[in-house]
């Protein structure tokens, strides 16, 4: 057997069987997750939001969360407006 075929070649190699699992990119978007839920768990108040006529009372991180999914709708369509 040659020595990359030995059972243990890969952990003495220098290289772990996690060193693909810790990419820069997961590690942002778990960075990134964790924020949103410190966000959203100290963001729980109600609060009173008035559009145009209704006034809607509901937690803080769902008015912001709502927001954000508009903000990024209109995003995407004038990104796709512009490709065509």
């Amino acid at each position: 057997m040659s020595p990359k075929d030995t059972p243990g070649a890969s952990r003495t190699g220098g290289t772990s069987r996690f060193s693909g699992a810790f990419t820069p990119g997961r590690i942002a978007m778990t960075v990134v997750a964790v924020l949103t839920l410190v966000f959203i768990f100290e963001n729980t108040r109600e609060v009173r939001i008035r559009i145009l006529i209704p006034e809607v009372s509901m937690p803080l991180y769902l008015a912001l969360l709502a927001t954000a999914v508009l903000g990024a709708a209109c995003g995407y369509y004038a990104a796709a407006r512009r490709q065509k």
